[in-house]
């Protein structure tokens, strides 16, 4: 999608809305209409670079006009195109348990103890809540753990690493799974 590695997805165009050169955006920010906020966005197309005016949410797109783009035909041109902002150019969370998945991926994951086991590889959610998968060190096998504090209760993104507590047990009253 992108050879910069400061860069983060915060979404891609998809098809034209209208006739007036309107498109509908697929977000990946919290929220959907934050994307017009951040000023001149990167694409993956090289040399072109897309500012957002009038954004608004329609149902789970959102729908914008493209600064410089005023008919269908040049909207539908832009069909597929990712777009990313520097990393820098994004505010620090507000709360210290709230990450930028960019900023977590790769970092060391270790145990209670110290003993590192693996590297964030993802976060994937699949509905029912945000999950780490670890990449194993010895082994090359991922690993799925709910991202919850209980879990993983110590983040340390400027050390580089986070810890995890593996969860070995069913809770008391629970039968393990056959």
């Amino acid at each position: 999608m992108t050879t910069k590695t400061n860069q983060i997805f915060l979404g891609q165009i998809g098809a034209a809305h209208g006739i007036k050169g309107q498109v509908r955006i697929a977000t990946h920010t919290q929220d959907p209409e934050a994307i017009g906020s951040y000023g001149p966005l990167d694409t993956d197309r090289p040399g072109l670079t897309v500012t957002l005016t009038k954004v608004r949410l329609q149902k789970n797109v959102v729908i914008a006009h493209i600064k410089g783009i005023s008919d269908r035909n040049a909207a539908e041109a832009l069909n597929g195109v990712s777009l990313f902002i520097d990393r820098d150019r994004l505010p620090d969370p507000d709360d210290e348990d709230d990450f930028y998945h960019a900023d977590l991926i790769g970092l060391d994951v270790r145990l209670d103890n110290g003993v590192s086991i693996g590297k964030v590889s993802a976060l994937p959610n699949f509905g029912a809540g945000d999950l780490i998968e670890v990449r194993d060190i010895k082994s090359g096998d991922t690993y799925l753990y709910p991202f919850t504090k209980a879990v993983v209760p110590h983040v340390n993104i400027a050390e580089g690493y986070l810890t995890i507590i593996v969860p070995l047990d069913a809770p008391e009253g629970e039968e393990e799974p056959d």
